[in-house]
């Protein structure tokens, strides 16, 4: 089955003017980034239909000649980078006519819905205006308001393609308790500036290399009782951590599973890991300070082995080495490192002779 993207005109592939008409060449203009976030949609099976209402096109006020050169030629334009339209569809009434073929209307859609080889699901509606949201909601699509300082939206290219093309692995982990208030976000297939706030910066510095080194995207707010210690933070970060890659990860398809020996000057740390489902930790090494910054480093075996028995994963992680800062980063280093092998799809098939994980 083969997925739709419903896609407007005017201010979604090309900026539309003051005087929403794009009725002269000079006036075309590609809004960013929509061309290589439409090839990455092509590559990911979608077919393309604009649906766009033209008020009046066609009257004197708006002639049929002035919408078919610019239209043609942005079409042609699409065409050489290797994006064509499965349809173009049209309607050029007033909106006080009302008409049914007119947006939010869905009356030139009867022959797509009849359409049993369209993959609805994954079909998708992007527009810049609220009735382009309507549509898709007529259409019991998901709809995509891009983001423009006239009519608001939260969505880019970027993001939508990301969205539809990649079928992110996400996860949101809210973990409340009577000692602390945890929630982690975590998308394993973008790569984004880590972002963590737990009141312990040397372990928000520690959280960072696993997002940054892991090559997924990471978002850590934590509240604790801190006036007591450490500890509970620094623990229920971990699990909150470990819940939100068990449940991003899902089944598990396509995952390379396995994973990392890092340097890092005097220091040598290794991180071979598992997502067998099976939670089990191995340290293997020892610091001779009680802190490093506001983290202490006996909570640093700790917070792994929390974040194993949340995820199903199986950890065996060693350093060596003098200097304890050094030790205690190398080793979140190296659980990032070894996520990042471990973590990205390599295809959907399930990386287990046992037929689960």
């Amino acid at each position: 089955m083969t997925p739709i993207l419903f896609v407007d005109r005017d201010g979604t592939l090309i900026e539309e003017p003051a005087d929403f008409q794009i009725d002269a060449y000079e006036k075309i203009r590609f809004v960013r980034d929509v061309i290589p976030a439409m090839l990455k949609l092509r590559d990911a099976g979608y077919q393309f239909v604009i649906v766009s209402n033209q008020d009046g096109l066609g009257s004197e006020g708006y002639p049929q000649a002035s919408f078919d050169g610019p239209n043609d030629l942005m079409l042609q334009i699409f065409a050489s980078q290797g994006i064509v339209f499965r349809d173009v569809l049209i309607d050029g009434s007033w909106p006080d006519d009302n008409a049914p073929t007119r947006k939010p209307g869905i009356g030139m859609m009867l022959p797509y819905l009849q359409d049993r080889s369209i993959d609805w699901a994954r079909s998708a509606m992007v527009g810049d205006r609220p009735t382009d949201i309507q549509f898709a909601e007529n259409m019991k699509i998901r709809g995509f308001q891009l983001r423009t300082e006239q009519f608001g939206g939260q969505w880019d290219w970027n993001a939508i393609a990301h969205e539809l093309a990649d079928a992110p692995r996400r996860a949101t982990v809210q973990r409340n308790t009577k000692e602390t208030r945890i929630r982690v976000e975590i998308d394993l297939d973008q790569v984004a500036e880590p972002q963590t706030q737990t009141g312990l910066p040397f372990f928000d510095h520690m959280l960072e290399q696993i997002g940054k080194h892991g090559g997924f995207a990471l978002r850590v707010q934590a509240e604790g009782d801190l006036h007591i210690d450490e500890h509970h933070t620094i623990e229920d970060t971990g699990l909150a951590l470990g819940q939100a890659l068990r449940e991003a990860l899902g089944d598990k398809r396509g995952i390379g599973r396995y994973g990392f020996t890092l340097p890092m000057d005097e220091t040598l740390a290794s991180a071979a890991l598992d997502f067998s489902g099976r939670p089990y930790f191995v340290f293997e090494g020892e610091f001779k300070r009680e802190r490093v910054g506001d983290m202490p480093t006996e909570l640093v075996p700790h917070f792994f082995r929390s974040l194993c028995d949340a995820a199903g994963l199986n950890l065996h992680l060693s350093v060596r080495g003098d200097n304890d800062h050094h030790k205690v980063e190398a080793c979140f280093k190296a659980l990032a490192r070894a996520l990042r092998q471990a973590l990205p799809r390599q295809g959907s098939a399930l990386p287990s002779t046992k037929g689960a994980l």
